[in-house]
């Protein structure tokens, strides 16, 4: 990875520079064509805040992130740790990406666990579904206190589930 570094207002010591290329290193690991990448870090100083602004360009998005602190090395790590962040928080986006187009990163870097998208039945419930109207089946979901309930419509006596949307409404999805 080429590192360029650069000062605002603030000289940037070896120290530093050795700090932030050993953090940045710990990307490396995700990154497969790791000597192609190039990653900007600015280091900017506003009264006693260190603000450290890390930008890596690749083929599909741009990682970047941005950390102020009254510490310059505890930037770095915060800022080191969001980047992670965002790779681990995309991962899944990658991993379809990568089938249709060649994607900078490698998974194997996440293991197995992480990588696997196999999702588990973790409980099966059997439920006695009765015959009641939609106002019925939104009163039973609101004092179970669940996202959606089961039942069959009183009218059409077909199974439905009435389920609770995400702008405080509801919805019914009815069978055939």
């Amino acid at each position: 990875m080429e590192i360029i570094i650069h000062g605002d207002k603030l000289k940037i010591t070896d120290a530093m520079k050795k700090y932030i290329e050993e953090k940045l290193e710990k990307l490396n690991k995700y990154l497969e064509n790791g000597d192609n990448v190039r990653a900007t870090v600015i280091v900017k100083v506003k009264n006693h805040e260190q603000r450290v602004e890390i930008t890596i360009p690749l083929k599909a998005f741009i990682l970047r992130s941005e950390e102020a602190k009254d510490d310059f090395y505890a930037a770095v790590d915060k800022t080191i740790d969001k980047l992670e962040r965002q790779i681990r928080k995309q991962k899944t986006r990658i991993l379809s990406k990568q089938a249709k187009t060649n994607i900078d990163f490698s998974m194997s870097a996440f293991s197995e666990n992480e990588a696997s998208d196999d999702k588990k039945i973790l409980k099966r419930k059997k439920v006695e579904v009765k015959p009641m109207s939609e106002d019925e089946a939104i009163l039973q979901m609101e004092l179970l206190d669940h996202q959606f309930y089961m039942y069959k419509d009183s009218d059409t006596n077909q199974i439905a589930v009435v389920y609770k949307r995400t702008d405080g409404n509801y919805g019914i999805i009815e069978s055939e």
